[in-house]
């Protein structure tokens, strides 16, 4: 931790792992990811009780959650990322800004999808206007465009300052996300009212929807590194 530390504070460098260290470990972690996935599962399917008012449509909320909590943290990444960058330049930081927006739009389109299938539950609408709703819409949008930029800007340098720039803009609607949830929530389920099997049910699903998201961050940083750096050596 030291030597990490000391390392970004003298050169500014991403965050980085031993080759070796991290190749021997991810197909470890990809397993540990396999059986959390299959518990989460069979946990909604059987441990899980049925909601007396949604039935068992109410158990997507489960997916839900863990799918918006990670959301936020994969934006967060793109915001640090994007902050990183444009402090040191270094292109390392610009890779694990483009492979976390990548996550995020998976990610909020899969919270949009569930939230969908429990609004026609819940409302007997498959879309509802509600500021939770809307803004989500409004996120998933905002990092697809980054996306779009990335593609769009040739020039490596000045594709990564506007992405830069962009994704630390674009974070701001984060907490306003989190905060139509929190202040009305007769419009939106919260996790406030799991309790025992359901509250322990939804933890396991974090834990996974964690674990899957950081793994992916992770291969797609590689995979982008690796061909930055072929491309360099050709």
């Amino acid at each position: 931790m030291r030597e990490l530390a000391s390392g970004l504070l003298r050169g500014g460098a991403a965050p980085s792992v031993r080759p070796m260290t991290l190749a021997r470990a991810l197909p470890w972690l990809w397993a540990v990811e396999a059986v959390l996935l299959g518990v989460a599962l069979a946990m909604t399917a059987w441990y899980a009780p049925v909601h007396a008012e949604m039935g068992v449509i109410q158990k997507i909320f489960y997916f839900h959650l863990g799918a918006a909590v990670n959301t936020f943290v994969a934006c967060g990444v793109v915001f640090v990322a994007g902050v990183a960058y444009l402090w040191t330049r270094n292109p390392k930081w610009d890779a694990l800004g483009d492979s976390a927006a990548r996550m995020a739009v998976l990610l909020s389109l899969i919270v949009l999808l569930t939230g969908m299938i429990w609004a026609k539950q819940a409302w007997g609408l498959w879309w509802e206007w509600s500021p939770p709703l809307t803004l989500c819409l409004v996120l998933w949008l905002l990092y697809v465009a980054y996306l779009a930029m990335r593609a769009a800007i040739r020039s490596a340098v000045r594709r990564a300052t506007v992405c830069a720039a962009y994704g630390v803009a674009a974070f701001l609607d984060v907490p306003l996300v989190y905060l139509s949830v929190q202040l009305l929530p007769k419009t939106h389920p919260t996790a406030s009212g799991l309790t025992g099997e359901m509250a322990e049910t939804a933890l396991v699903w974090q834990v996974a929807i964690a674990l899957l998201t950081a793994l992916l961050i992770v291969t797609r940083y590689r995979v982008t590194m690796r061909g930055a750096e072929r491309g360099g050596a050709s």
